[in-house]
């Protein structure tokens, strides 16, 4: 398996007893999953993997998602969101307004 060029890990709040208890899951961070997926695919980005995650601890600016290798965490997602972040990824850009600080 060759390593992809990118890695999204979207958060799917799930802690260690299992349970999903923050926000990013009741803000259906998990539904956004397959518009990610068609998104790629639509830009091209056949060399991107994505992952979900335990819970990220960003609760209060979720859904939230990190973008690897850059490092990037994303948050207040929504499918315009990610398609400006899928965007600018596809330019070799970062989309600032969603950049959690």
């Amino acid at each position: 398996m060759e390593t992809p060029a990118h890695h999204i890990l979207v958060c799917a709040s799930f802690r260690v007893t299992g349970t999903p208890q923050g926000a990013c899951h009741k803000k259906q961070s998990t539904s956004l999953l397959q518009y990610l997926e068609e998104g790629l695919q639509e830009r091209g980005l056949t060399d991107v993997m994505i992952s979900t995650t335990g819970c990220l601890k960003v609760c209060d600016r979720g859904p939230a998602m990190i973008v690897y290798p850059e490092g990037h965490w994303y948050g207040k997602l929504t499918e315009d969101a990610i398609d400006t972040i899928l965007d600018a990824l596809a330019e070799g850009k970062t989309a600032d307004e969603f950049i959690l600080h």
